[in-house]
């Protein structure tokens, strides 16, 4: 069936075991042109398995305690189950235990991931055309875990003189239909290939696709296997292939994504002119709503003020029934100056919400103090739905910042927002995009806070 699409692969015997020092180029060289083989050629890829690497390049360590050494290869937490931890390392990997691997090596040791995988990659490409005059492509694999799918698969983690990603934007389909997200990984394509061949024990470290020249690098164009671009494509190493921290939809698990959200929950004072998404609004107004609340009512009400009119109505009223109060209580004009302009986070936010409290479904009781009780539980139950807001909006990405001032003319609010007379206004939440990154904030002892009996 000549002139078909095809490709084969093979996986390359004879790699004896690797020790610190050994160079792995002279070692494929060495076992590629071996009685018998096919040898290599040029447009040939290899996948080479992360591990022998390690072990030539010396990053095979003592560690009595894995996970001492998972700690000091992770950047970060992405998700953590039991002893199982899927974490961010030093690389921008998103992997199990950060790579650290105890399997074949020698019992108190584990193996670290190369150093510089694109690195290495180049050593070894630059090694096989000085040594067998082929111009190859090189890619370093590891063994990953995928979100939302079972079993494991080899992924690229470092590549050499080999086009990583195939961006197809810009083109069409079969049907004309315009390709407008479609971007394949290429050498995660080629790592996953390769590993069938090469088994997960079989002592065969290295593959080799031949067929598929043209994700090659052509030998002679600048920036060939040095990380530079190179014409036709960019051979910019595997690191093109790990995501964006801001383009990463899934950056965190659950409990981790709940923990960063409450940390990211800030107030923020100054807001970029973007227009903020009411669906995100609406989201965190759901979030706000599974808050806990006496009696099985549902005690919170939110107001959205979506258009710049019943903003600047609401905050002109409410800047005039400040002022009369200030003025009444005998402040000079320059505090009473200086006092206002405290509330112009929220004349500066392109959104406002005015969260209420309704007290449907409460007890009457015969006595004040139950009543007063009574009370206290619904507000502790709005304010539980406002940290849900908030904390809803981090997550979104939205800044806020709760203001009280709602709570001290709260008929004058009624009045302009047209709210019943049971809707009890419990301040104002400015929302927005942020202007910039808030200040770093100093660490709270949480033990600070903590009496045990």
């Amino acid at each position: 069936m000549t002139g078909l699409p095809a490709y084969r692969v093979w996986a390359l015997p004879g790699i004896p075991e690797v020790r610190t020092g050994d160079d792995i180029a002279k070692l494929i060289a060495s076992a590629a042109t071996a009685d018998g083989l096919p040898g290599l050629a040029d447009g040939d890829v290899l996948m080479v398995t992360s591990k022998i690497l390690s072990k030539a390049e010396g990053r095979v360590v003592r560690a009595d305690d894995r996970e001492a050494a998972i700690d000091a290869e992770a950047v970060r937490v992405v998700a953590r189950r039991g002893p199982l931890r899927i974490v961010e390392n030093r690389l921008g990997l998103v992997m199990a235990a950060a790579g650290v691997d105890a399997s074949n090596t020698p019992a108190g040791t584990v193996l670290l991931l190369p150093e510089d995988p694109d690195a290495s990659a180049r050593r070894i490409r630059t090694g096989l055309r000085d040594t067998l005059g082929v111009n190859v492509g090189v890619v370093v694999t590891d063994t990953f875990g995928r979100p939302w799918r079972s079993g494991l698969t080899d992924v690229a983690i470092g590549a050499a003189g080999v086009r990583v990603l195939d961006d197809l934007r810009g083109g069409t389909d079969a049907h004309g239909n315009p390709l407008s997200a479609t971007v394949v990984a290429t050498a995660d394509e080629l790592a996953a290939a390769g590993d069938l061949v090469k088994g997960k024990a079989a002592g065969l470290p290295v593959a080799v696709v031949r067929g598929l020249s043209h994700v090659v690098v052509p030998a002679g164009v600048a920036g060939a296997g040095d990380g530079g671009d190179a014409a036709g494509g960019a051979d910019e190493g595997a690191r093109a292939l790990v995501r964006d921290a801001a383009d990463d939809m899934f950056r965190l698990g659950t409990s981790e994504a709940v923990r960063e959200a409450v940390t990211l929950r800030r107030t923020v004072r100054e807001f970029t002119d973007d227009p903020v998404d009411g669906g995100a609004v609406r989201r965190a107004v759901a979030a706000a709503v599974t808050a806990p609340a006496p009696h099985h009512t549902t005690p919170w009400r939110f107001v959205l003020l979506e258009s710049a009119e019943s903003r600047v109505r609401l905050l002109d009223a409410m800047r005039d029934a400040w002022i009369a109060d200030l003025r009444g209580d005998g402040f000079t004009e320059e505090n009473i100056a200086r006092r206002v302009r405290r509330g112009d986070v929220l004349r500066k936010a392109p959104y406002l919400v005015v969260p209420c409290l309704v007290m449907d479904g409460s007890h009457t009781y015969p006595d004040a103090r139950r009543n007063a009780s009574e009370r206290e539980m619904f507000v502790v139950a709005a304010g539980a739905g406002v940290q849900n807001f908030l904390v809803a909006l981090a997550g979104e990405r939205l800044g806020s910042a709760w203001v009280s001032s709602t709570m001290f003319c709260r008929d004058v609010v009624r009045d302009v927002l047209g709210l019943p007379a049971d809707w009890d206004p419990m301040g104002a939440v400015a929302v927005g995009r942020p202007a910039a990154a808030p200040p770093s904030r100093a660490a709270r002892d949480a033990s600070a806070f903590v009496t045990v009996r």
